[in-house]
């Protein structure tokens, strides 16, 4: 239908699913058609249809779990024509693969199990889930029944199940990485959001998704590659699930000839968890170094320190990651707003940012009495996790969809509280295809509108890329440092240099 200039499209599609992965990069190709404003491509669940109301449709009533729902919002009936013409390409380029007709290489019906496909495909060994978190343990559960490990990319997954699949992984001799697991590369090959390292002698465990990606991209700067990353889901270290996937991704790593290092990388995990973890560690025969997170003794705020260790520890030399400064900075004094699409580079931050300014409130809090309500505002220092489960159900991660951290950096500059505004930048494969397209003007948006208010907003852009990411790394810093951002490499050091502006700033 056409709503004034505006063409809105909403379809439904009886029966047609697609897990979410797929979604979430059908929706970005929809979305990057010029002159869309606005889609969603999602399963008619109730959580979707109710941010389908918040983009100002009209939710189709009848529309089920396990029917497609398509909405899109363009400038005008020729927008809309092509919108939905990169949607069928990329539903097509998704049902079909690179294969034949089942996906794996065949031209009969594709396989309705994960354990009808191991069958077929002979060989495999590793399953990737990505449905919606309720359905996930079943599929889990099949795929280690048929002898495969798993990768579970779905969250909102029970803690209850995520026990009882690692309790299965571990007396099948399998591992489970997740559930919530974004980022792991196996043999070389990445999956998730992965970004593009070269082959070499660290091993990763890592209990974050984003962390990991830090790590790699610290050790890539140094020309230091990675054997495996494993990833084992965020809860991993919590009290409830007690480091199950950690010691078996540990073990597998140190069975590995081609592993000379490992570096097990976390969010703040539970203390008893952690010590148990750290002893484990050091009966291994691979070294172990600890990156967790955190404000304790053992424990790190500086991933980009934890990448010199392992640099250093492999034989190799090492040097301060680049870094692109020379913007203007504000007064002294103000708020830092954080806005991060990785829930770790978002602790890191905070943790380096708390040491200095005292409370930073978060949706993701490093205490309990640092946590932000439902609408996710402060007077004060915020840090914000947009990757977080909680802002994640029914809609593409950040990483993908930058819409809603584009409306809050409009409405933080519009706030004179606010004077510094830091950012991550995360990209690799899977992620968005040009990031700095969409936040290169909304950067220089920002920064006029404080100027327009009578003061100087400095933004600060942490950019997690290894040197050969899809996105190329150098012409994305350099759009975003026109804009008017300063851009590191190094995550800690963009904390740290946006908590220097804050509690110094300009000369007034």
């Amino acid at each position: 239908m056409t709503t004034g200039e505006v063409a809105d499209v909403l379809e439904v599609r009886r029966g047609a699913y697609y897990d979410s992965v797929t979604l979430m990069l059908v929706s970005r190709d929809v979305l990057a058609v010029d002159g869309v404003s606005a889609a969603q491509v999602a399963m008619g669940t109730e959580l979707n249809l109710d941010l389908l109301r918040g983009m100002g449709f009209a939710a189709p009533a009848d529309a089920g779990p396990n029917d497609l729902v398509v909405a899109v919002r363009a400038a005008d009936e020729d927008a809309a024509d092509r919108a939905l013409t990169a949607l069928e390409q990329a539903l097509a380029a998704a049902s079909a693969g690179s294969t034949g007709g089942d996906g794996l290489g065949g031209d009969g019906p594709a396989p309705r199990t994960v354990a009808s496909a191991a069958r077929r495909t002979g060989g495999a060994d590793l399953a990737l889930v990505s449905v919606p978190g309720p359905h996930a343990f079943t599929e889990a559960m099949d795929a280690l029944g048929a002898g495969l490990s798993v990768l579970v990319f779905s969250d909102n997954v029970p803690v209850e199940a995520e026990v009882r699949l690692k309790d299965e992984a571990a007396a099948r001799g399998l591992l489970v990485m997740g559930p919530d697991c974004g980022t792991a590369v196996v043999g070389g090959v990445g999956l998730g959001f992965a970004n593009a390292v070269r082959p070499g002698p660290v091993g990763l465990v890592a209990a974050s998704g984003t962390g990991a990606q830090q790590v790699m991209c610290m050790l890539d700067t140094r020309d230091v590659g990675v054997s495996h990353c494993l990833g084992v889901g965020g809860r991993d270290l919590s009290a409830a699930v007690r480091g199950r996937s950690t010691r078996a991704a540990l073990a597998l790593l140190d069975d590995d000839p081609a592993t000379e290092l490992i570096v097990l990388v976390s969010k703040p995990p539970d203390p008893a968890v952690a010590a148990e973890i750290t002893s484990y560690a050091g009966s291994l025969g691979t070294p172990v170094l600890l990156a967790l997170l955190g404000p304790g003794d053992g424990q790190t705020s500086d991933l980009t320190d934890v990448a010199r260790q392992a640099v250093e520890a492999v034989g190799g030399s090492w040097a301060e990651p680049w870094s692109w400064d020379g913007q203007p900075a504000p007064t002294s004094g103000g708020a830092l707003r954080g806005l991060f699409a990785g829930g770790t580079l978002c602790d890191e931050a905070m943790l380096i940012a708390a040491a200095e300014l005292g409370d930073i409130r978060s949706n993701i809090p490093l205490r309990p009495e640092w946590a932000v309500g439902t609408d996710l505002r402060a007077d004060g220092h915020l840090m914000l996790d947009f990757g977080d489960d909680a802002l994640t159900q029914g809609r593409a991660h950040p990483m993908i969809d930058q819409r809603s951290r584009i409306d809050r950096i409009a409405a933080e500059a519009a706030d004179p509280r606010c004077s510094v505004l830091l950012l991550d930048v995360v990209l690799g494969h899977g992620a968005h295809p040009d990031p700095a397209a969409e936040l290169a003007p909304a950067i220089t948006a920002a920064v006029a509108t404080a100027r327009d208010g009578g003061r100087e907003l400095a933004v600060v852009v942490s950019l997690c890329a290894t040197q050969d990411e899809p996105q190329d790394p150098r012409r994305q810093a350099e759009a975003l440092h026109e804009a008017g951002a300063s851009v590191f490499l190094s995550n800690a050091a963009a904390a740290r240099h946006a908590v220097a502006l804050v509690t110094t700033g300009a000369e007034v």
